[in-house]
């Protein structure tokens, strides 16, 4: 049973049914039609994709249909992934406006589901089931007898051994964009442009290079994870928000290369954040959160800053820890791909060095965030948080603030409070590189 536990990660395409073109294909077809209307230069909006206007459930805990009412048809590919049992369903990418809640309470085989956009041009729809279950039927209806098209998923109960036979052995197919690349096939150049491209070429191999220090700022969740919400206010909207203002202000300076891990509205897992940074060279990390406290833990306020460790600095960070790490569970992420050499590279004593820049950064941002935001009871805080374990890179997890205090949340929508808290983060990393450079400078 072991063994067949461990290949219940693996993808299974469900019939030609579910085989489909991929989203960046829809989208290259979009943007040819476009191209031959002469509007190839109008960037993509909301409404040139499908919307989703409706859901509903139906059914028992032996069968169970999902429907989606959209405005146009679409192709759709689905996988399943075990403990806990969920089926993940990628779409192109998909303007959902659906009713406030949706998802949220399920009926018969499926407990919850989750949607949004997981990467430009695609969406996913993330099912949390019951238990274990199979899609015993998919297809998108065409509009009909005053119908919209829907996509309808019909879910059949399985049993635990059925659920994990049935279970391909091939490979997920991978949605997620190559980090560095813009996925657009080269085109080749004519030869009437050859020498204006060679020209070009010769410019750019003479431009010296760009020797700024790189700073990747991660606004936390995103796309189909919200994160914490209160009072009608996401987390995910919260840090975008902050983190976009932050690369604003340290672009302003000119002394930095920023990049962001995300400046929409898209799901990235935990495992790619890593890699985009270590990809960059960056030479600081700096993920952006917004923590929240069930009622029953009582209340806190005020930020707090955490760095890697291998053991929580307490029972709250190591709670923390653990909500953030099941992020990549939230988007339907095999887990069982992540490489496992990062926890044994952690442990090389070569490490001590990041860790230490690390911990620095934090003593600094406290020191400055203190003077324009309140700061948390014990502000320094360490645990194993994913998204920190670049080996190489110094990283640190800002939570800005629990949306789960009145208090807080009211200086997390505030303009003025993100304007001044953004101006001492700003001044924290520009005290950080400037020690670093003087150590560096004075050799040792």
């Amino acid at each position: 049973m072991d063994s067949l536990a461990g290949r219940g990660n693996h993808v299974v395409l469900l019939g030609a049914a579910l085989v489909c073109a991929a989203a960046i294909f829809c989208l290259q077809s979009t943007g040819a039609k476009a191209a031959a209307d002469g509007e190839a230069s109008r960037p993509l909006v909301a409404e040139d994709f499908p919307i989703a206007s409706d859901v509903r459930l139906a059914g028992d805990d032996k069968r169970t249909r999902f429907v989606l009412d959209l405005d146009k048809s679409l192709q759709f590919r689905a996988f399943a992934l075990a403990d806990p049992y969920r089926v993940v369903v990628d779409l192109p990418q998909v303007t959902f406006r659906l009713a406030a809640g949706a998802g949220t309470t399920g009926r018969g085989l499926i407990k919850a589901f989750r949607y949004g956009l997981v990467m430009p041009g695609g969406s996913r729809v993330v099912f949390d089931l019951a238990g274990p279950a199979k899609i015993d039927k998919a297809y998108v209806l065409e509009a009909a007898n005053g119908q919209p098209p829907r996509l309808v998923l019909e879910f059949e109960a399985v049993d635990r051994t059925g659920f994990v036979q049935s279970l391909g052995v091939e490979s997920r197919p991978d949605l997620r964009p190559a980090i560095g690349t813009t996925g657009v096939a080269a085109t080749p150049v004519a030869s009437t442009t050859a020498g204006v491209a060679d020209a070009t070429a010769t410019a750019k191999a003479a431009e010296p290079p760009d020797t700024r220090p790189v700073v990747v700022i991660d606004p936390g969740h995103g796309g189909l994870d919200n994160g914490t919400q209160a009072s009608g206010e996401s987390e995910k909207n919260l840090v975008l928000g902050f983190a976009l203002a932050l690369r604003d202000r340290m672009e302003k300076t000119g002394k930095y290369r920023v990049v962001m891990t995300r400046s929409d509205d898209t799901f990235i897992p935990l495992g790619d954040r890593v890699r985009i940074a270590r990809n960059h060279s960056a030479a600081l990390f700096v993920s952006i959160h917004a923590d929240a406290l069930p009622r029953r833990e009582g209340d806190a306020q005020g930020a707090t800053i955490y760095t890697l460790s291998d053991k929580a600095s307490d029972a709250e960070a190591e709670r923390l820890a653990e909500l953030e790490n099941k992020a990549d569970a939230i988007g339907g992420v095999n887990l069982t791909e992540e490489p496992t050499d990062v926890a044994d590279i952690l442990i090389d004593l070569a490490q001590r060095e990041t860790r230490a820049f690390s911990n620095r950064f934090a003593r600094l941002l406290k020191s400055e965030m203190k003077t324009t935001a309140r700061m948390h009871k014990n502000p320094l805080k360490s645990a194993g948080f994913k998204v920190l374990k670049a080996p190489d890179v110094p990283s640190v997890l800002i939570e800005l603030g629990y949306v789960s205090n009145k208090s807080d949340l009211e200086h997390l929508v505030s303009d003025n409070w993100r304007s001044r808290t953004v101006g001492s983060v700003a001044l924290a990393i520009d005290a950080f590189f400037a020690r670093r450079m003087v150590s560096a400078g004075s050799g040792n």
